[in-house]
């Protein structure tokens, strides 16, 4: 197994920074992370990941006090900005272990095209976000700049708990959660491992 670099996305100066894209997703440069995420965010790449145990457990996270974007709110497992160059199945790899510890994992992208945007608290996140699933034997270990609390629950009761509270959750999870639970693929992936 490679060796991971489990840092987030930064550049020389190791200042954090995301690639901004146009509508066809081609790179126009890149931006500090910290001064993107304003009330008018530019368009720039992203991705999400919804971790699941071999008992077919999604990990939910609380998002830590301390980020600028949704801080204390529940969301799905990882996200993250891949890097200029980099895949999104090797950014979710690289989030998975610096936030959560996760070094083994199957990775799958299963919604390669979503894009959402999403205000609060007069922050805006504006992304195409491709969506990826990943399954773990793996118990987290938190990075607690990046995570306040985690949690395993159920999937098809979190579908439901999405649908009937979807204020509980960031907005990019409760719509990713909706198409995921269309999904034949993710369907499929969790009946290969009998969850």
């Amino acid at each position: 197994m490679d060796t991971l670099e489990i840092t987030p996305a930064r550049d020389p100066d190791g200042v954090e920074t995301v690639v901004l894209v146009d509508d066809l997703n081609r790179p126009l440069g890149q931006a500090p992370k910290e001064s993107v995420h304003t009330g008018d965010t530019p368009l720039h790449r992203g991705f999400s990941v919804f971790l699941f145990d071999r008992r077919g457990r999604l990990l939910l996270q609380q998002r830590s006090h301390t980020k600028k974007t949704w801080p204390l709110v529940w969301s799905n497992s990882c996200c993250g900005h891949p890097r200029l160059g980099e895949t999104s199945l090797e950014a979710a790899r690289r989030r998975l272990a610096f936030e959560l510890g996760i070094r083994r994992a199957e990775v799958v992208e299963v919604l390669p095209d979503f894009r959402y945007r999403a205000t609060r608290d007069g922050v805006t996140e504006n992304e195409l976000c491709p969506v990826l699933v990943a399954f773990t034997a793996e118990q987290p270990v938190l990075n607690d700049d990046e995570v306040e609390a985690i949690r395993w629950v159920g999937w098809e009761s979190f579908v439901d708990e999405t649908r009937r509270h979807p204020e509980r959750y960031s907005e990019w999870c409760v719509a990713e959660t909706d198409l995921l639970a269309g999904s034949e693929r993710l369907r499929a992936l969790l009946a290969a491992r009998g969850a």
